[in-house]
């Protein structure tokens, strides 16, 4: 077995990131070798088809390079950006993105400041959040933007990869004949996230979608907070925040009269006609 010791002037995120592009670069040599970092450009890690296309966004090239070709060498589209100002260019570009891997701490535009501008964005991925930001309040602000996992650097690969894959296949099940869900005046395109009233369409974020489409599909039924956040946000646990009252809030904004009950201490009702 292999010790790795620190060295006393250099920091644990630090060495913690090298021992990762390591063993990425083992990776990297087992797979024939993997096509560099694009700031806008994708490079699947395998030939043929990539399973998903994921961005990463942090200011640091090691950082970037090195999740790369971990996420590279499972088969996935890469794309990179060193700030938030060049993540909302990716997601406003014609490259699907799956998911994002996001730093809290870069010059232009912060992550939280990013996930913030995402609300506007032509695309909303799910975004894991990864920061050596230890303070709690940062977490919670994170998920009540939208975040739907948070992960504290320095980190285990191993670990990261796990939330990737679970967060990649967690996205809401859509059968091809549940494209359309109607309840009175209320239609909603779930693939295309728009929402017609009587008052005309509405463009929906994915997670308000997301959340709209579970509450109409069990019209009727008291959805517990728990199950909310594990069918639309893939947490299994309760992060403590706000999210999904903030998300039913700008939905009850962008749709007059929703027909969604609060049951105080429980979760929430569709009861519409």
């Amino acid at each position: 077995m292999i010790v790795r010791t620190r060295h006393p002037f250099r920091s644990r995120e630090s060495f913690a990131l090298e021992v990762l592009a390591q063993a990425a670069t083992v990776v990297h040599h087992r797979n024939g070798g993997l096509g560099g970092e694009t700031a806008a450009g994708a490079t699947p890690g395998f030939v043929g088809e990539a399973m998903s296309t994921v961005l990463i966004v942090d200011d640091e090239e090691r950082v970037r390079t090195f999740l790369h070709r971990a996420l590279a060498s499972q088969g996935h589209t890469v794309l990179a950006a060193g700030s938030g100002r060049e993540a909302l260019e990716v997601l406003e570009g014609p490259q699907h993105v799956d998911l994002m891997l996001l730093d809290i701490v870069m010059p232009e535009m912060n992550g939280l400041q990013c996930l913030s501008a995402m609300a506007e964005a032509s695309q909303q991925p799910p975004v894991i959040v990864l920061s050596g930001v230890s303070d709690v309040a940062a977490r919670v602000t994170a998920l009540d933007r939208g975040a739907v996992d948070f992960v504290g650097k320095p980190f285990h690969l191993s670990e990261l990869m796990a939330r990737t894959r679970r967060h990649l296949a967690g996205g809401p099940k859509v059968r091809v004949d549940e494209r359309f869900l109607e309840c009175g005046s209320l239609r909603l395109d779930v693939d295309r996230r728009r929402a017609h009233t009587a008052a005309g369409e509405t463009v929906l974020a994915e997670r308000e979608a997301a959340l709209l489409a579970h509450l109409m599909r069990r019209r009727g039924d008291v959805c517990r907070k728990d199950e909310l956040l594990h069918d639309v946000w893939g947490l299994d646990f309760d992060p403590g925040s706000n999210v999904l009252e903030v998300c039913l809030r700008r939905l009850r904004g962008k749709l007059d009269d929703l027909p969604v009950e609060t049951v105080r201490g429980v979760g929430y009702c569709f009861v519409g006609d």
